[in-house]
């Protein structure tokens, strides 16, 4: 990609696509203008994005020059999210309507005609009666298929042939001709009396369904946007002459000094020049545990503050933020193609043309050389081919798998980010998973806690403590107590000590709960304990030591659990001879823990995002194909290369 296409594009809102067959002509005509590096269309949203220094006016020419509307977008992206799902949704009412008619025209015709035999006109009975559906099958055309005759007129003006001139032909023709049988059948030799009208009304109502269901599963992609969408916040609190006044997010400009109080999400990318916090940085790396910040740090947008006041500057904004490359990466997803789809557009745009051609060359080759009367065997043979030819399975199959294919993955959380890894998916060598979400629950819980007394009562000594902790750790041990219905005490004299643990006061009992060095500090003696700490501790757990005046009553081990189903996908991945390798940014015991319960052999720990994009470029190198599956947004910028990603 170059450095243009890197940059913010210009977007455009397109009117009057239908198929993956109009994406071909809009983009070839807007690559044409000055100033244009590249044009893709994103079919899911129909959003034209043009990169390169051109004139907004002069791309709308082109697109308007290749028979389609287009308009500049100057509304947030937000804002633009909510009018595109309004729009969809509409769309996608108006197509049910639409096919549900047709098809209620046409399903009872075609039934009449399997079961009687009798759709012809041989009497006068026979041709009131057709007339009669004939009428209401013209009904259907203006009122549900006139989308097809006005894109096919379009066409016609700029001298182009869509799937809507095909369309028009084939339901058109079918129609006229069915209405000259039932006008003049005398005209015609009783074998050739046959009517047409549930051909177009059929044919009108299956693909006006098609493209209800290939709306539908454009939402679902674009369901996962949405959802990157929300880590946004819509405002932010900049400093301004000394106060601190609440901006629109699109008003923050590089430089400014924001501030971001407990509970609320980072704005735009940063670094801190004021306060302490934890941040829950989830969302990127996929790792439950905030992450410290102090001055001189660096913190994210869309990322969560969890406990304390932040003043940072805003170092990126806008489109350049690592959340905006995000979500601008699976918006990418929508609008790339596959090689098949490709080779479908191509033949897509011949195949138009070729079938008009078939259809006259049969129809002069009956009028030449078929019976009499000529004229009607050829209409027969004309009407024929194009109403065999009108649904033009490539032109909508093509598409609509793709779309389906990454809408149900999106639907399940996996965003493919380039339209070649999906049709490749089948020739993978490697697979490189994320273990925090994806092979774990990805958050803590409390998995074992030994007492030399009362298990439950030491937990809810324990809980009592943590209660007022917002440290993961803690609410998980919190949530365990709760659980099992626990009544639980305020602290007194609670401290929090650094690297260390808690202490406090529990009704009347002093209570510590931390590592190894709080102990020692408090000289309470380990060796009770110290065997089946290590064991934990080799499990992947991470193991507290709980102490009750002055006396060690027992251990806690907290840690995320594999998720329930990761052994059988693991097992039924390798049989497929993919080699799985791990990458997470948890420490090497947890890590080789888990990798040792689900036979993983490969295991890269304690990694920055940075270093994950580093491992899987290597891994490229080495491998033909690969994937990466992760569970956090791990992107340090958008990857050039083929991806998969679960969250």
């Amino acid at each position: 990609m170059t450095k243009e296409q890197q940059s913010a594009p210009t977007v455009f809102r397109l009117s009057g696509v239908n198929c993956a067959g109009c994406i071909n002509k809009i983009e070839t005509a807007v690559k044409a203008v000055a100033g244009v590096t590249d044009a893709r269309v994103n079919l899911s949203d129909k959003i034209l994005s043009v990169y390169g220094p051109a004139e907004a006016e002069s791309c709308i020419e082109a697109v308007r020059g290749a028979g389609y509307g287009a308009e500049l977008l100057r509304s947030s992206e937000r804002e633009q999210r909510a009018e595109q799902r309004e729009q969809t949704q509409r769309h996608y009412r108006q197509q049910l309507w639409r096919s549900a008619f047709a098809l209620g025209v046409g399903v009872p015709m075609m039934a009449w005609g399997l079961i009687t035999d009798k759709v012809s006109v041989n009497t006068p009975v026979e041709q009131l009666a057709w007339g009669v559906m004939g009428l209401i099958t013209l009904a259907v055309l203006v009122f549900c298929g006139g989308n097809f005759f006005s894109g096919a007129w379009k066409a016609l003006r700029h001298h182009n042939a869509t799937m809507d001139t095909l369309v028009a032909l084939g339901t058109g023709t079918a129609w006229l001709f069915s209405m000259i049988v039932v006008l003049v059948p005398h005209l015609l030799p009783e074998a050739a009396r046959h009517v047409y009208f549930e051909a177009s009304a059929m044919i009108i109502g299956l693909i006006s369904l098609g493209q209800a269901l290939e709306i539908r599963a454009r939402g679902r992609t674009s369901a996962a946007v949405e959802k990157l969408l929300e880590l946004q916040d819509t405002s932010a609190r900049v400093l301004r002459d000394g106060r601190e006044v609440d901006l629109p997010i699109e008003q923050v400009q590089q430089g400014d000094q924001l501030r971001v109080r407990p509970g609320e999400k980072i704005p735009v990318d940063g670094t801190v020049l004021e306060g302490r916090s934890l941040v829950d940085e989830s969302m990127l790396t996929g790792e439950p545990v905030p992450v410290k910040k102090a001055e001189g740090d660096s913190l994210a947008a869309g990322t969560l503050n969890k406990n304390g006041s932040l003043l940072f500057r805003a170092d990126k904004v806008g489109s350049d933020t690592r959340l905006a490359q995000i979500i601008e990466m699976v918006k990418n997803a929508q609008s790339s193609r596959v090689p098949i789809a490709r080779l479908a557009d191509k033949i897509s745009g011949i195949f138009v043309p070729v079938v008009m051609i078939i259809a006259l060359v049969a129809a002069l080759v009956w009028f030449n050389l078929g019976p009499d009367p000529r004229v009607a065997h050829m209409l027969v043979v004309l009407t024929s081919v194009l109403i065999i030819a009108c649904p033009c399975a490539l032109g909508l199959a093509t598409p609509m798998s793709v779309m389906v294919g990454v809408g149900k993955g999106a639907e399940y959380g996996v965003l493919v980010r380039n339209g070649k890894a999906l049709q490749q998916s089948c020739t993978l060598d490697v697979l490189v998973v994320d273990k925090t979400g994806t092979l774990t629950e990805g958050s803590p819980r409390l998995t074992d806690i030994d007492s030399d007394g009362d298990s439950d009562e030491l937990l809810r000594l324990v809980a009592s403590l943590e209660q007022g902790s917002e440290h993961p750790l803690a609410e998980a041990i919190v949530t365990a107590a709760h659980e099992k219905n626990l009544e639980l005490q305020s602290p007194a004299n609670f401290e929090a000590i650094t690297a260390h643990g808690v202490s406090g006061d529990i009704g009347g009992s002093r209570v510590l709960l931390g590592n190894t060095k709080l102990m020692q500090k408090e000289a309470i003696s380990l060796d009770v304990w110290n065997e089946r700490a290590a064991t934990l501790a080799a499990a992947g757990r991470t193991v507290m030591y709980a102490a009750v005046d002055g006396k060690l009553r027992g251990i806690i081990a907290v840690a995320d659990p594999i998720r329930a189903d990761a052994q059988a996908a693991i097992e039924r991945l390798s049989k497929l001879g993919l080699r799985i390798e791990m990458l997470t940014g948890d420490n090497h015991g947890s890590a080789e823990a888990v990798a040792r319960q689900l036979g993983i052999d490969r295991v890269h720990a304690e990694l920055l995002p940075e270093d994950k994009e580093g491992i899987v470029a290597e891994l490229q190198k080495k491998a033909s194909e690969w994937v990466w599956w992760v569970t956090g947004l791990t992107m340090p910028r958008p990857w050039r290369g083929p991806m998969w990603a679960l969250r």
